[in-house]
């Protein structure tokens, strides 16, 4: 089972990180939240928009020639300036809510990478790091 970590920024913000179940980070939030609900609100549309994605393959690959639009939500892939695929969800609005943490090699990794957001946001346990101990 994955989890969520929240964690707070630096200027008081809250986001959030994905970690798959051998505690891999997967993914993390496109933005800042500037309160802690809007930030598990934010989790909560990865673990639900990523889900469909990959039931009704909702991949649209920036990498190919002539993409494929797909309406949202979403997966895109595309690749970073050093060449390497990345993937970002974006929600049914079209605001992009997650990405990954760092790129892939290969296409068939940065699919794997996808179907694990998938598979771990969708029941995953959310571990609070602002909160004092």
């Amino acid at each position: 089972m994955g989890k969520f970590v929240i964690k707070k920024t630096p200027t008081g913000a809250f986001n959030f990180s994905l970690y798959a179940a051998n505690m891999e980070k997967i993914a993390v939030a496109s933005q800042v939240y500037s309160t802690k609900a809007a930030c598990k609100k934010g989790m909560e549309s990865v673990g639900k928009n990523a889900a469909k994605c990959i039931a009704e393959e909702r991949v649209e690959d920036q990498t190919l020639k002539t993409p494929s639009q797909k309406t949202c939500p979403k997966f895109e892939i595309y690749f970073d300036k050093a060449g390497l695929y990345r993937y970002r969800l974006f929600a049914a609005n079209g605001e992009s809510i997650a990405m990954s943490e760092e790129g892939y090699k290969s296409k068939s990794g940065v699919m794997n990478g996808i179907k694990s957001v998938a598979l771990n946001a969708a029941a995953a346990e959310i571990v609070d790091e602002t909160l004092d101990k």
